[in-house]
């Protein structure tokens, strides 16, 4: 019996004392918050603070669960047979605490953007409707399902 594999990821729409948003530039998607996978034995939380501070150079506080999100989209592992199950990621509100903004081999450049300008940056339709959701007021948890290549959001849900 084959299990399957899914990968666990998490994103951080993280705030400065100013109240502007981290973010970087990837050099495969363009402009998006700061985040990564999962590793084995790692917590969500704790991920976060070391795809932050390893993408960014900022030491963060993390906050409240703002939103979960599935990529359902149908993939292969690299031995071009063995599938992929979906991408889950949690997307967390956090605090800069310390450090400098740097660079690093997953992103090009890395900014505080106003928050009102966000969304304008980001290119990338899901990560757009992403980060959309963590930036409203809603006090539930937001959940989406979609698929990419074409984009599509099939869900949406408040918990």
């Amino acid at each position: 019996m084959n299990y399957p594999v899914h990968i666990v990821s998490v994103s951080g729409l993280i705030e400065n004392d100013e109240g502007k948003i981290l973010m970087l530039l990837s050099p495969d998607r363009g402009w998006e918050i700061p985040g990564g996978q999962v590793e084995e034995g790692e917590s969500l939380t704790d991920a976060l603070k070391r795809e932050v501070k390893e993408e960014t150079g900022i030491y963060i506080e993390v906050g409240n669960l703002k939103v979960v999100y599935s990529n359902v989209t149908k993939r292969v592992q690299p031995d071009g047979v063995s599938s992929i199950g979906s991408i889950v990621n949690f997307g967390f509100t956090g605090k800069a605490i310390s450090g400098e903004l740097t660079t690093s081999e997953e992103s090009l450049e890395v900014a505080w953007s106003d928050r009102e300008k966000v969304l304008d940056l980001i290119g990338k339709d899901f990560m757009r409707d992403r980060v959309k959701s963590m930036l409203s007021s809603e006090e539930k948890i937001i959940y989406g399902v979609f698929t990419r290549e074409p984009y599509i959001l099939h869900e949406v849900q408040y918990i």
